[in-house]
């Protein structure tokens, strides 16, 4: 396979083949992925990312299609995530994007990309954010992010999205007492899809009446629109409205600071991961972190304390570095292209 460097110098340039090797490296594992951000870093910062989430069944799928359509008829070039469940046999994503827009196929204006979620608790893989950075920095005008759902834990598309729809369908009323589980602090526009059916009206006028209950000022609070995205019935009112949101975003400077915090949060979680590897190849391999867990088992010795030993005694370090070598990690050349 080509170098990383060539084959992003020809996605650069439209080759939609080298595009789809990236998504592979990047998949792989943190040396491909590095590797991939070191040149996509740069020349990202300037697609709109959308995130689409909800709960299954709500259509999100087809109202990611249908936006699709709708940003292409402006001339706007897609960049597609479809964010599936992890295959318990391959590891890869149950759904392959050929299953999903099959209109778009043959429109070279529009990439899509099946990721999965490798059980990532918020339904969004470690390896997301990098995919939007990647579709940014070769070009696209908009990317949009579909997750696998919604839940208590799975409110992590707002740590990627620029602007985050929340998809509900009239039958689902017991979503709206989900509110209480986040929905309302990640939405910054409430969908009800399938509008055509008995309680779409009800659904609507309840969400905005808890909408109505939320301390922040007005202009922050969260949209609530109806679609029809099989039909195409509201999806280009929804994208208007998408469209004047970011523009607002931006003029106030709110869409900077949400991108900053988003940074700073993915930082954070990258050091976790980082972390939890290391843990875990420490405890099946050096014996200085066996030997604090083996007390714990035995009540010896409190878990707060073990974490504290483990910490202490080098062995989660040992692993880190370890693992940073074989990776191919280069601290000193990371310094250097900041």
């Amino acid at each position: 396979m080509p170098p990383i460097p060539h084959m992003f110098s020809r996605a650069v340039a439209g080759d939609r083949r080298s595009l789809a090797r990236l998504f592979t490296r990047i998949e792989r594992g943190a040396a491909d992925l590095g590797a991939v951000m070191r040149l996509a870093r740069p020349m990202s910062g300037r697609a709109a990312v959308i995130g689409v989430t909800g709960p299954p069944g709500a259509g999100k799928s087809t109202l990611v299609d249908t936006l699709a359509s709708v940003a292409r008829a402006e001339g706007k070039t897609v960049g597609v995530l479809a964010v599936d469940p992890t295959s318990p046999f391959s590891g890869g994503a149950v759904l392959g994007d050929r299953v999903r827009m099959q209109r778009h196929h043959l429109d070279r204006g529009v990439f899509i990309r099946s990721l999965a979620t490798r059980g990532a608790g918020g339904g969004l893989s470690s390896a997301v954010s990098a995919a939007v950075r990647l579709l940014d920095a070769v070009g696209k005008d908009i990317i949009l992010v579909e997750t696998v759902g919604v839940g208590q834990t799975e409110l992590d598309v707002m740590d990627i999205a620029d602007v985050a729809l929340v998809t509900l369908v009239p039958e689902a009323g017991d979503t709206v007492q989900a509110m209480k589980a986040g929905l309302l602090e990640i939405a910054d526009v409430f969908v009800v899809n399938k509008a055509d059916r008995d309680g779409a009206g009800q659904m609507a006028s309840a969400l905005r009446g808890i909408i109505a209950l939320d301390p922040r000022p007005p202009h922050l609070r969260p949209a609530v629109t109806l679609t029809e995205a099989r039909d195409g019935v509201g999806v280009g009112e929804l994208y208007a409205h998408i469209q004047s949101y970011l523009a607002a975003a931006a003029e106030s400077g709110r869409l900077a600071r949400r991108r900053a915090e988003r940074a700073k949060r993915e930082s954070a979680r990258l050091v976790s991961a980082e972390f939890a590897a290391a843990l875990k190849t420490a405890m099946s391999d050096d014996p200085r972190a066996a030997a604090p867990l083996s007390r714990v088992s035995a009540g010896d010795l409190d878990p707060r304390a073990a974490a504290r030993l483990l910490l202490e005694n080098g062995a989660v370090w040992d692993a880190l570095l370890e693992e940073r070598r074989e990776s191919g990690f280069d601290e000193r050349r990371e310094s250097s292209e900041e």
